[in-house]
């Protein structure tokens, strides 16, 4: 696989590279500038070729006996990379984590949900979407620009009549790796006042610096009976545009209700994401070996850019995702999203739109070849000296 190929997306439906004229270089929306795993081309193009596209079967048969072999792949693959057991009927296959999130709060009828922002922007919408209260939690930004919990902040959230937790881990934007003992203290708060988590792990797979990847409802069987762990190969394998995410639900209690918010809204995945979900799963691993090291050598790439040349902009280095929130507070541009949009030509992410401490940051996307993402700092440096306006 050439991570370092430029293939021209303007050619195809891409969102990202469709949204802004062709003069701006796209760093913003959650998909990555390369090519999937061939065996995810290689079924996907074996299901066009049959020319038929019908109803596919889903996860659970009315034969209980049988068990569709995309649900056997996720028990398998959480088993082993984190040595949690769950069971094939625990699996509920629904066209993405955003779904997942709605269906989440959908299914509690009443109360506040809990969310700590900045935040991935449809974590904030999902309780408003059911007409549920949002309580924040925002988590700290410490001197060195990284961030870590309010707990004083945490513990009062959840007594604000609080039915839902939902938790991002790792977490978008801030690309923190939450650590066991931070996972405990949260489940622990929680437990004790009967809140569910909701916890979006979908870019649980894409760790650098060989950090690890906790799901926190391995930490205790209670704590799995009060989460629904919300997990898809999209930012893994690139397969976003196919729609297909799992909800893990151990608790059948739990996992009904859940099944009755989605009722008449997202009973069905697409069979084009079930295909390319089980290819990626089944076949991807040795893509995504190589795809790791990339994007480490693009976050250092870029962290040692801004230090160096960009005075004024501050990064807490991502532990995980092919995400930077970048602190554009010291330019004091008042708004860098458009700043950068119109002066350096370059799309990111605006910062406000992630709540509460987005003001003043925009996220960008390495997920890109080098070129791309050399092209856009060196945008970003002449924009800020002056030298040229692009």
């Amino acid at each position: 696989m050439n991570f370092d190929e430029v293939i021209n997306r303007r050619r195809s439906e891409s969102y990202k590279w469709r949204e802004y004229p062709e003069e701006v270089l796209p760093l913003f929306v959650a998909d990555m500038d390369f090519r999937s795993p061939e065996p995810v081309a290689r079924a996907l193009g074996a299901y066009v070729d049959e020319g038929i596209f019908g109803y596919p079967r889903g996860l659970h048969s009315h034969d209980r006996a049988q068990v569709h072999e995309l649900a056997a792949l996720v028990v398998d693959r959480l088993a082993h990379r984190y040595k949690w057991q769950i069971a094939a009927d625990d699996v509920i296959a629904i066209p993405g984590v955003v779904p997942g999130l709605n269906i989440a709060c959908r299914s509690l009828r009443e109360g506040s949900v809990l969310v700590q922002p900045p935040v991935y922007p449809p974590v904030l919408a999902a309780p408003k979407n059911s007409n549920l209260q949002l309580v924040e939690s925002p988590l700290h930004c410490q001197d060195d620009g990284s961030y870590s919990i309010d707990w004083d902040s945490f513990r009062s959230g959840v007594a604000q009549n609080t039915r839902l937790f939902i938790l991002c881990n790792p977490h978008n934007p801030v690309g923190r790796v939450f650590r066991r003992n931070e996972l405990e203290r949260m489940a622990e708060i929680c437990l004790s006042a009967n809140v569910t988590i909701c916890s979006d792990e979908i870019h649980s797979d894409l760790l650098l610096d060989r950090h690890q990847h906790i799901p926190i409802a391995t930490l205790d069987p209670e704590i799995a009976s009060h989460t629904v762990t919300l997990i898809s190969p999209s930012k893994t394998f690139n397969l976003a545009g196919l729609q297909c995410a799992f909800a893990i639900i151990p608790n059948s209690e739990l996992r009904q209700q859940f099944r009755s918010a989605r009722e008449g809204l997202v009973p069905w995945v697409n069979a084009m994401g079930l295909i390319g979900a089980e290819a990626a799963y089944r076949y991807g691993q040795s893509w995504l070996d190589k795809l790791l090291p990339y994007l480490q050598a693009n976050r250092d790439l870029l962290s040692d850019f801004i230090n160096q040349e960009l005075p004024g902009i501050r990064i807490s280095k991502p532990e995980a995702t092919y995400l930077a929130w970048l602190d554009c507070r010291g330019l004091k541009l008042g708004d860098p999203f458009n700043f950068f949009l119109n002066h350096a030509r370059v799309a990111f992410n605006d910062g406000r739109s992630f709540g509460t401490g987005g003001t003043g940051f925009v996220r960008l996307n390495f997920g890109c070849p080098r070129s791309t993402l050399e092209e856009a700092l060196t945008r970003m440096k002449l924009s800020l000296t002056g030298i040229q306006r692009i």
